[in-house]
C-alpha cells in the first residue's frame, strides 16, 4: 500500500504538468505548448458540465495573471530602458548593427505597404471590378485612427463609419465581418514578425533554411491570430516565432527601440485589411443581402398605400413579379384592389 500511495502521486503530477513541461524545454517550445493547450481545452469542452470547474480554475488564473501583469507594466519602462543599455552595450560594431536596424525598419514599412497596394487592392479590383483607389480614399480616417492609436480594436468605430456612412456598405456585412476580423486578420503583424525574425537570425549570423523560412512563415501567421488587437501585442507572440527556429529571445530587445512607429503601420494595414475584406464580402453576397430587404419592404406598413404601373417596369420591379401574380408576403387585398384599378 505504502509503494502504491508513494507512486500515485507522481503518476498525477506527471500526466498533467510533463506535457507542459515537455513542451517548454524543446526548441518548438511554445509551438508545442499551444498544441496542447488546444488539445486541453477541447478535453475540457467535451466534458460538458463536469469540465466547469477545471474552466472556472482558469478564468480564475487568467485573471490572477491579469493583475499581475498590470502592477509588472508599471515598472516595464524602467526594466526595458536597461534591457535595451544591455543589449547595446554587448555589441561589437555598433554602428553597423544601426545601419541593419534601420535596414530592417525600411523593409518592414516597404513589405507593409506592397502588402496593402499590390495585395488588398489587387484583390479588391480582381474580385469586386471596382476601383480600390477610390474604396481606399473612403478609409483614410481609419487609416490616419488606427496610425494615431496603434490599435485595431480602438478603430474599430471609425472603420463602422466609414465602411456604412462612406462607402455604403450593408451594416450586416460590417457588424459580422468587423470584429472578426479585428481579433483574428493580422496580416500586416504576420508580416512584420517574419521579417523581424529574419533581421535577428541576421545579427546572431544564423542562416535560415527553406525549411525554417517556411516554419517562420506558418508560425508567424498563426501567432499573429493569436495576437490581441491593442498596441504592441506582436512582440509578445514574436516569442513564439523565435523559438520555433532556436533563435534567443533577448535580440527582441534591439526591435524594441523602432517598435513604437512599425507597430501603428501594421496596425493601419490591419484596419485596411478588415475593411477590404468586408467590401469584398459584401460585393459576394450582395444577392443575398438584396432578397431580406425586398421582403421586408413587401410586408412594411407603406406597402398597402403603395402605387405601381402595370406598364411601369421599375414598378412591378419593385414588387420583383408580375401584378398578376400574388405573392405570399404581400397581402391579398393589395393586389385585388390593384387589380380593380387597373
Amino acid at each position: 500500500m505504502r509503494m502504491l500511495k508513494e507512486r500515485s502521486i507522481p503518476a498525477g503530477h506527471h500526466i498533467i504538468w510533463a506535457p507542459v513541461m515537455t513542451c517548454l524545454s524543446t526548441k518548438a517550445g511554445t509551438t508545442g505548448l499551444v498544441t496542447f493547450s488546444i488539445a486541453f481545452g477541447l478535453g475540457i469542452a467535451s466534458m460538458g458540465k463536469q469540465g466547469r470547474l477545471m474552466l472556472d480554475f482558469f478564468i480564475i488564473m487568467n485573471e490572477i495573471i491579469m493583475r499581475l501583469v498590470r502592477v509588472i507594466m508599471w515598472y516595464a519602462p524602467v526594466g526595458i530602458t536597461f534591457l535595451i543599455i544591455g543589449q547595446i552595450i554587448g555589441i561589437d560594431d555598433l554602428m553597423s548593427t544601426v545601419k541593419g536596424l534601420g535596414l530592417y525598419m525600411l523593409t518592414v514599412i516597404t513589405g507593409l505597404f506592397v502588402h496593402l497596394f499590390l495585395t488588398l487592392m489587387l484583390m479588391y479590383f480582381i474580385i469586386c471590378r471596382k476601383n480600390p483607389l477610390a474604396y481606399m480614399h473612403g478609409l483614410f480616417q481609419a487609416f490616419f485612427m488606427a496610425l494615431g492609436t496603434g490599435s485595431s480594436s480602438a478603430t474599430l468605430p471609425v472603420t463602422f463609419k466609414c465602411l456604412e456612412g462612406n462607402l455604403g456598405i450593408d451594416a450586416r456585412v460590417t457588424r459580422f465581418v468587423l470584429p472578426i476580423g479585428a481579433t483574428v486578420n493580422m496580416d500586416g503583424t504576420a508580416l512584420y514578425e517574419a521579417v523581424a525574425c529574419i533581421f535577428i537570425a541576421q545579427i546572431n549570423e544564423f542562416s535560415l533554411s527553406i525549411g525554417q523560412l517556411v516554419t517562420v512563415s506558418i508560425t508567424a501567421t498563426l501567432a499573429a491570430i493569436g495576437a490581441a488587437s491593442v498596441p504592441s501585442a506582436g512582440l509578445v507572440t514574436m516569442v513564439m516565432v523565435l523559438t520555433s527556429v532556436g533563435l534567443p529571445i533577448d535580440d527582441i530587445a534591439l526591435i524594441i527601440a523602432v517598435d513604437w512607429m512599425l507597430d501603428r503601420i501594421r496596425t493601419s494595414i490591419n484596419v485596411m485589411g478588415d475593411a477590404f475584406g468586408a467590401g469584398i464580402v459584401a460585393h459576394l453576397c450582395r444577392d443575398q443581402l438584396r432578397v431580406p430587404a425586398k421582403r421586408l419592404n413587401s410586408i412594411s406598413v407603406a406597402v398597402p398605400h403603395t402605387k405601381w404601373n402595370e406598364t411601369d417596369p421599375e414598378s412591378a420591379d419593385e414588387l420583383d413579379e408580375a401584378p398578376n401574380s400574388p405573392r405570399r408576403d404581400i397581402p391579398l387585398e393589395l393586389v385585388e384592389a390593384s387589380s380593380q384599378r387597373s
